[in-house]
């Protein structure tokens, strides 16, 4: 199975100008990219979808390039919303840029002498440009018809009007594309589904400028299988940046994905192969309750992300939490994380310690202190995976971890957090 068909089978194609000549094209190694612009300090997990479709790439043999967009970050791009975006400082964009650049470098391999990643700015060819050098050569080669017709700028149009700053993003965003044909015999631009109308544009403009070919393929955007947007939880974006989404709770993101999702994530975010996947999926229809395959998801993209030692720490952190493994080999800071994202309560470090039903019924896991009462009385009452026998029993600050947190379990599920502060 070639490069195209894997794609296809990982649900990773949703449009291509000519999915038959593009499967020839890529018998031999091309140049290829995908854009990245900074609307935020970190990329999600919804930015996933497509670097790493940009790797499998890099792995079959192809010459990737990362574009951050300095210049279209600027600028914003209509799809999808109906207002403008925020315009945020140059400073503040050459920030984002910064750490995006650093981001992307995890998942692309610079250092190979075959085909290394290439990461480039568009504001390195877009700033030297005059408005009036801008419009003569570029903006002639765009019919403001065909501009109008585009869904994302229909959409806008319809829900009240649209900027000529946000309605010039498709002529930058085809301006890079020509660039990298001419700079790097770049000739496929992949995106999500939503930038289809930009990226047909730029293979328009590198006909009617250079004369030349060029290829387009488009990745569905994914949902849930209960049709909401992925990569959103209530507390909002999953990041890739540690300091934005814990370790711990990027590896509970995936862990806890439902049953119907785990197999199509494992297509999209897994290097594993059709036949690796195939028996995960029969392992998870004979027993779902081993979640067998959340827990290969969770730990390989985990892995991907934050590194294997920190893969380790946090799934050791999330089977003691649950009682599989010893809470006091945890360090600080992976406990830290972990117990952040559960319900809590805090004394002071003058106060005395409260009894495990006080702290239980502080946490608000339990509606009454008589409620925690009635769990340990009916054995299901933890403190840092010990078995509470008394209502009355107080833990002693000795059994804090790390002389600050202490962990309270209600039976096999409910966990809550206690922090002296």
């Amino acid at each position: 199975m070639n490069l195209i068909q894997d794609l296809r089978w990982r649900g990773l194609v949703a449009q291509s100008t000519d999915e038959k000549a593009l499967a020839e094209a890529v018998k031999k190694p091309i140049t290829l990219y995908i854009g990245f612009d900074p609307t935020a300090p970190s990329l999600h997990v919804g930015n996933l979808v497509v670097l790493l479709v940009l790797r499998r790439f890099q792995l079959a043999g192809h010459n990737p390039i990362a574009l951050v967009g300095g210049a279209t970050g600027l600028v914003g791009d209509p799809s999808g919303r109906n207002d403008e975006r925020t315009l945020n400082s140059n400073d503040v964009i050459e920030g984002w840029v910064k750490g995006i650049r650093i981001q992307l470098s995890a998942f692309l391999d610079f250092e190979t002498r075959v085909n290394p990643a290439l990461i480039v700015n568009n504001l390195d060819w877009t700033s030297p440009l005059s408005v009036i050098e801008f419009l003569r050569d570029i903006g002639k080669h765009f019919s403001v018809n065909q501009m109008l017709a585009k869904d994302s700028v229909a959409a806008r149009l319809e829900s009240g009007g649209i900027s000529y700053t946000e309605f010039s993003y498709q002529v930058l965003q085809s301006y890079d594309y020509l660039e990298l044909f001419r700079r790097n015999s770049c000739t496929l631009q992949i995106g999500g589904s939503d930038q289809w109308g930009n990226i047909v544009a730029g293979l328009d403009l590198i006909r009617r400028v250079e004369s030349g070919n060029a290829h387009a393929l488009t990745v569905p955007l994914l949902t849930k299988s209960d049709g909401s947007k992925f990569g959103k939880t209530a507390g909002g974006n999953i990041w890739l940046d540690p300091t934005m989404t814990s370790p711990y709770a990027f590896f509970q993101f995936w862990l806890n994905s439902e049953d119907k999702d785990v197999i199509n994530f494992l297509k999209v975010f897994s290097f594993k192969s059709q036949e690796q996947i195939s028996e995960l999926e029969k392992s998870h229809a004979q027993n779902p309750g081993l979640r067998q395959a959340h827990r290969e998801l969770a730990r390989e993209v985990t892995t991907l992300v934050h590194g294997a030692d920190a893969a380790v720490r946090v799934e050791s952190a999330a089977q003691a939490l649950f009682g599989q493994g010893d809470l006091t080999a945890l360090d600080e800071p992976t406990l830290a994380s972990a117990l952040a994202e559960l319900p809590r309560t805090t004394i002071s470090k003058n106060q005395e310690i409260p009894s495990w039903v006080d702290l239980l019924a502080a946490t608000g896991v339990v509606e009454s202190k008589s409620a925690a009462r009635r769990v340990v009385r009916d054995g299901g009452a933890y403190l840092n995976n010990e078995r509470v026998t008394s209502p009355d029993y107080a833990p002693s600050k000795s059994e804090f971890l790390c002389g600050k947190y202490a962990v309270l379990r209600k039976g096999k599920r409910d966990l809550a957090a206690v922090e002296i502060i």
